[in-house]
């Protein structure tokens, strides 16, 4: 017998037989190419093998066939054919130094068997255990073994978030969870009701839903009576300051941002009225104002009178130098080039920024303005504070406005007496010494000559309508003071719907407002050499402002004007008017507002008939939510705030339930 025999021999001696279980160095195991799982293990599959073999070792032993080199010679490797996962995890512990690289493993050998097929077969012929049982074991960890979740997650691979979620759902109550392992409730629906721990109030809203509820309708009825979030009220106060006062929060675990409703709203609304009340106490002290008042809700700001700023005056020093800051500013700006501004520039920058903004505000509240006006603040839409400056209440308006004339002296009554005072005047004649016939006589030529005259020049016709239009909409008390019998009437919208001053559109139209008003003089008789200053595009500007804030087309079934809302609706169609980037369909603001039939026809429209008909069966309340969130960026609009041209007229319809597109047409009745 050769050397080469009697090596072979031994080599075969030492290889171990089918079925046995021996250890092998972790270095030895390779993966097999007939494993028939050909997509990898995802890295958190391999991470929550590592975590479960550094807390219980391999519970389950791979099973591996024995590498043979091209003459069918042992190598001394061996092949997973089935825990390929465990080898990944026991590799993954290798890098981070928790086991050695030969670290023992215990392996079975099968030598008989096709390692594809045993592969294939370990893949399919098992059953993954049923959620449930996984969330009842975790519950169970947690109580008998007194572990937390950072602990459990930490033993099995998962994150502490995962492990929380499954023990609130482990508690769920007992007849939602045997509901969910027969398959009567889905996991979207269970994770809903578990929102909330209290197990009676799972058990309440379950006797009261249907198999086919929505999750996002079963969770609204777990926290009803509670404030979301992600409300107004939460984000303008911050969760934390309501939480340091003692208010309980239901905290949403099966959400990504971590939402959750806020338990007591009496402390809730308590703390936003201390805080705008003190932002409104913080405004009045330090700006000087003669009252100021917090409102949660936003308020009809049109019953106020205005004041606005007006324009700093200043040194001609500082003129010429905030104009060399400026334009140095922009010269730095203008100068950047792909690669922006280098740290020099960026440095200057910042120096004259600090210098302009020294020089203080270019338009500021005159102190008698301010004695005379406050500041209300209010929450706005977004959760932010709105500071709306520059009211004046009522009785702080004069209620006769001082005439710009100087007050005419007493005339008799009749022709005789009036030409008698006249003959003594020493100094020619007054108003005041003319009879009342004869001076109604003389200013009505007066009156037709200033009509020629205006007519012959253009500038001085849109002045004079600027003019007029300026006084009555940013000082209305002074509205007479206009000789043009042009009346402009401003009409509130907040007290028609509530929140429209504070939405998109309502606050751009506040802004041209406040921007032009800063222009204005605050003295009401120093406005019309003002506005005759200003070229004519600004005093287009002005006009338009003002006539946006005149127009009214609101449709009151006690204020019939078909002919004023047939002409809104040219106007709309003119301007190109998209109410689609300004309202917005939601539950609150109609889908809760109208019948049933009308939410599916929205939803029919803008979506399609089957969704439709998913929600049909639904309630009220689900089915409004529903449709809002089916039209979510949508742009769908009810007929009253499409723009069209051509709305025919309607029918009449019953009182019970009529159309939107007949009461609400701008279509001339």
């Amino acid at each position: 017998m050769t050397a080469q025999s009697i090596e072979t021999v031994a080599t075969e001696a030492t290889v171990p037989a089918h079925g046995a279980e021996i250890t092998v160095p972790l270095n030895r195991l390779k993966a097999s190419p007939k494993n028939a799982r050909k997509t990898p293990h995802s890295p958190a599959t391999i991470e929550a093998f590592a975590a479960s073999i550094k807390a219980k070792g391999v519970l389950q032993p791979p099973v591996v066939e024995i590498e043979r080199d091209g003459e069918g010679e042992p190598t001394g490797n061996y092949l997973v054919t089935i825990g390929e996962g465990r080898r990944q995890g026991l590799r993954l512990l290798v890098r981070r130094k928790a086991i050695k690289r030969t670290h023992p493993v215990r392996v079975i050998v099968d030598a008989e068997n096709d390692a594809h097929e045993i592969s294939l077969d370990e893949n399919i012929t098992r059953e993954a255990m049923h959620p449930a049982d996984q969330f009842e074991a975790f519950q169970r960890l947690a109580e008998e073994k007194g572990y937390g979740s950072e602990e459990i997650g930490a033993r099995f691979g998962v994150s502490a978030q995962v492990v929380r979620q499954r023990l609130r759902l482990g508690s769920a109550a007992p007849e939602l969870m045997a509901a969910y392992r027969e398959g009567a409730l889905a996991l979207d629906q269970l994770m809903a009701f578990c929102v909330s721990e209290d197990r009676d109030r799972q058990r309440q809203v379950f006797e009261q839903i249907g198999p086919h509820t929505p999750a996002y309708a079963i969770r609204r009825a777990m926290t009803e009576a509670k404030v979301r979030a992600d409300d107004r009220r939460v984000r303008f106060v911050g969760v934390e300051a309501y939480a340091e006062a003692g208010g309980g929060v239901l905290r949403d675990l099966f959400t990504e941002d971590g939402g959750g409703w806020l338990e007591d709203v009496i402390l809730l609304d308590r703390l936003v009225a201390e805080k705008l009340a003190g932002l409104a106490d913080e405004a009045r002290e330090r700006e000087g104002w003669k009252w100021a008042e917090a409102a949660q809700d936003y308020p009809d700001v049109s019953a106020f009178g205005r004041v606005y700023p007006v324009a700093v005056e200043r040194s001609e020093a500082d003129a010429a130098e905030i104009a060399a800051l400026s334009e140095e500013y922009d010269g730095i700006v203008s100068e950047a080039g792909d690669d922006g501004l280098s740290s020099e520039a960026d440095a200057r920058l910042e120096e004259i920024d600090k210098a302009l903004q020294a020089f203080g505000p270019d338009f500021a509240y005159a102190p008698e303005a301010r004695a005379r006006a406050g500041v209300m603040v209010m929450l706005g839409h977004d959760g932010l504070a709105r500071f709306e400056r520059g009211l004046v209440r009522a009785e702080d308006v004069p209620a006769d406005p001082p005439s710009p004339w100087p007050e005419d002296e007493a005339a008799d009554d009749g022709a005789d007496s009036g030409a008698q005072a006249g003959a003594d005047a020493p100094e020619g004649e007054t108003p005041s010494t003319l009879s009342d016939r004869l001076l109604i006589d003389l200013t009505a030529h007066k009156t037709m000559g200033l009509r020629d005259a205006v007519q012959a020049d253009v500038g001085a016709a849109l002045a004079t309508v600027v003019h007029a239009l300026a006084l009555q909409v940013f000082y209305p008390a002074y509205g007479v003071w206009t000789p043009l019998q042009l009346r402009l009437t401003t009409t509130g919208l907040e007290r028609l719907a509530p929140g429209v001053d504070d939405g998109p559109a309502g606050r751009r139209v506040s802004d041209r407002c406040e921007a032009l008003g800063a222009r204005l003089p605050e003295r009401p008789e120093n406005l019309w050499g003002v506005v005759a200053a200003l070229p004519p595009s600004e005093q287009l500007d002005l006009m338009a402002c003002c006539a946006g804030v005149g127009l009214y087309a609101v449709r009151d079934p006690h204020d019939r004007r078909p002919g004023a809302l047939a002409q809104a609706e040219t106007l709309a169609t003119a301007v190109g008017l998209d109410m689609a980037g300004t309202w917005t369909a939601t539950a609150a603001s109609y889908f809760t507002r109208v019948s049933k039939a009308r939410v599916l026809e929205a939803v029919t429209e803008a979506v399609n008939p089957d969704e439709a008909g998913r929600i049909a069966g639904f309630k009220k309340a689900d089915m409004a939510e529903a449709a809002e969130r089916l039209l979510e960026g949508k742009g769908w609009l009810p007929v009253p705030l499409r723009t069209v041209s051509d709305a025919a007229e309607p029918e009449d319809q019953g009182a019970d339930e009529p159309r939107d597109d007949d009461a609400y047409s701008f279509a001339a009745e």
